[in-house]
């Protein structure tokens, strides 16, 4: 029988861990949030952020800049934020204009305040096996959700369909630790079916309608990472859920499985660097 991957009930049981953790302290972490123009979709996903940090007595500051801010102003801000002690995490709103190269502003975050785990030094020690000051906040969730139902990870073959910096390539770096067998799919792969009816844990975090009945195995894990509207103004995910569910024996929904617990990971991240300075 499929069991589904239940996020937002995991999600809720994290923050109510971290709250009682937070309770404890005298003083309260503090989260920075840039947010550089007026993206709907970035909007909303900061304002969650900020609720559910304020929620669990996370101190919450979003900063926004027009579309058409300088370069030099971000950086600018976020060096004065680094020097900050009430600053506990920083964390720059993706995407970015294009005229702001995205790589020079993260890199400019201090990796002891890199909530995002995207830093340079924190990718490094994640690859060379290293623990990183935190995870990157989608990658640790799914782990989290996998170890949550008792699902083995070490011996199994793990494929991710999509090679982001943000979840792809950290993901798989983190199942290797865990000792999975790992191969990453994206554009170009050619007959991806033939690898991803292979995977015993399958990842797909591209953004579109990919996976369908035809490139799973049967009592195969599968974790959707994709959330887009469809033509219908559906909110749904990179599975057809409803005819690739019955084959599986886990399986995250969309609306409601990995996207919570990126939330959840990220208030983890902020209370986890919030300790180690104190």
């Amino acid at each position: 029988m499929t069991v589904i991957l239940d996020g937002k009930k995991l999600r809720d049981k994290i923050l109510e861990e971290l709250k009682t953790r937070l309770e404890k302290y005298d003083s309260s972490p503090t989260l920075v949030v840039i947010l550089v123009g007026d993206n709907p979709a970035s909007r909303i996903y900061v304002n969650n952020k900020k609720k559910t940090a304020e929620n669990l007595g996370i101190n919450s500051i979003v900063i926004n800049y027009p579309s058409d801010v300088e370069e030099q102003v971000l950086l600018d801000k976020i060096h004065e934020l680094n020097s900050d002690k009430n600053v506990t995490a920083i964390l720059v709103q993706l995407p970015l204009p294009e005229h702001i190269d995205k790589f020079k502003i993260i890199n400019a975050i201090s990796p002891e305040k890199d909530v995002d785990g995207f830093t340079p030094e924190n990718s490094g020690r994640l690859f060379t096996g290293e623990k990183p000051y935190v995870y990157p906040c989608t990658p640790k969730g799914i782990i989290r959700l996998l170890d949550e139902y008792e699902i083995p990870i070490e011996g199994k073959h793990a494929v991710i369909v999509g090679r982001s910096n943000i979840v792809g390539k950290p993901l798989a770096q983190m199942l290797l630790n865990r000792n999975a067998t790992v191969t990453i799919c994206h554009s170009r792969t050619k007959n991806l079916a033939d690898i991803t009816k292979t995977a015993d844990i399958l990842v797909s975090a591209v953004g579109g309608k990919i996976i369908g009945i035809n490139m799973i195995q049967s009592n195969c894990v599968v974790v959707d990472v994709g959330i887009f509207k469809d033509e219908n103004g559906k909110t749904r995910g990179d599975v057809d859920f409803d005819t690739v569910a019955p084959l599986t024996s886990y399986i995250t929904p969309v609306p409601g499985g990995v996207g919570p617990m990126t939330i959840a990971m990220l208030m983890s991240n902020t209370v986890e660097l919030f300790e180690k300075n104190l």
